[in-house]
């Protein structure tokens, strides 16, 4: 026997046999979910690398930035 649930105001919830069609949907769902963000990851990732320009961030211009910032401040 199960140990009865209670909701925050501690009125009884009644207890609800689990079913199967609602579990597969569960389970496709999350395995959809799943591939919706590794495509975006996959698609973001590839992405960076195609439009990747290798002189357009240096050190010097991130240090040049912060010290404007505080100049500004």
């Amino acid at each position: 026997m199960t140990q009865p649930a209670y909701d925050p105001f501690g009125e009884p919830v009644p207890a609800v046999a689990p079913s199967a069609a609602s579990e597969r949907a569960s389970k496709w769902l999350k395995s959809a979910g799943t591939g919706v963000f590794w495509a975006l990851v996959a698609g973001i990732v590839l992405a960076r690398a195609v439009y990747f320009e290798p002189g357009s961030f240096s050190f010097d211009q991130a240090v040049a930035w912060v010290q404007g910032v505080f100049a500004f401040l």
